[in-house]
C-alpha cells in the first residue's frame, strides 16, 4: 500500500471514529482510538483533546492514561507524562508499560539507578516487553554496570534478533565490557538492519581494534 493510500485510509478512519463519537459521545474506546489516529496523522491538539476526553468519561481508561503520557513526553511536559502513568500504575499496579515509561522519565532526569529499578519491575510482569529490555541495557550501561548491562542486552536480542537497536545496544555493551570481537559483530549486525550507529562509536571500536 502506498503512503498515499495509507493516508486516505487514515481520513476514512477518522471520518468513522468522529460520527461514532458524535453520536455516542460517551463511547470510550472510540475516543481512544480517534485520539490514537489523530497523533498518527500528526494532528497532536486534537489527539490530546480526544484522550482527555476518554479519561473524563472513564477515569480507569489507563490505557488512554498511557497513549497521553507518551504526547506529553514527546513535548517535553514531563510532569504531566510521570503524573499520568504513575496514576495508571495506582489503578493497574502491574502495567509494565507504565513502569518502562516512569524508568525513562527517571533515566531523562539523571535518576538513573531509579530508573533502573523502574525497568526491573517491567520485566519481572513482562519479561517479554522488548523495551524494558532495550532501556535496562542503557540504565546499565549508564550506571558503568557493564556485565548487567550485556545480560540485559542478550535478553533484548534473544527475544527479537532482528532489532536493530537490540543489537546495536548488545555492541554497546560489549564494547564497555571489553569484549570488541563481540562489539564489532554486533555492530556490524545492527547496521545490516539498517541502524545508524553513531560514527563517534564505530571510530573508538576501530581504534580499540587496530
Amino acid at each position: 500500500m502506498s503512503a498515499k493510500e495509507q493516508q486516505a485510509d487514515l481520513k476514512a478512519v477518522i471520518t468513522d471514529l468522529e460520527k461514532v463519537c458524535a453520536e455516542k459521545p460517551d463511547n470510550v474506546m472510540a475516543h481512544h482510538q480517534l485520539g490514537l489516529v489523530y497523533r498518527q496523522t500528526g494532528q497532536v491538539d486534537k489527539a490530546i483533546a480526544e484522550l482527555e476526553r476518554a479519561i473524563e468519561i472513564d477515569e480507569h481508561s489507563v490505557e488512554s492514561m498511557i497513549n497521553l503520557g507518551a504526547i506529553f513526553f514527546d513535548q517535553g511536559d514531563i510532569d504531566r507524562a510521570l503524573s499520568l502513568n504513575e496514576k495508571a500504575l495506582s489503578i493497574t499496579p502491574n502495567m509494565a508499560e507504565a513502569h518502562v515509561n516512569i524508568g525513562l522519565i527517571r533515566q531523562q532526569q539523571g535518576q538513573v539507578k531509579d530508573a533502573i529499578a523502574c525497568y526491573d519491575k517491567a520485566v519481572q510482569v513482562d519479561p517479554h516487553l522488548l523495551t524494558a529490555w532495550i532501556n535496562l541495557t542503557s540504565a546499565y550501561t549508564m550506571n558503568e554496570e557493564d556485565d548487567k548491562a550485556v545480560e540485559a542486552a542478550r535478553q533484548a536480542v534473544t527475544l527479537e534478533p532482528d532489532s536493530a537497536m537490540a543489537r546495536n545496544n548488545l555492541a554497546v555493551a560489549f564494547y564497555f565490557n571489553g569484549d570488541y570481537k563481540e562489539a564489532k559483530q554486533n555492530m556490524e549486525k545492527a547496521m545490516e538492519l539498517g541502524y545508524s550507529v553513531d560514527s563517534r562509536f564505530s571510530e573508538a571500536l576501530a581504534q580499540k581494534l587496530a
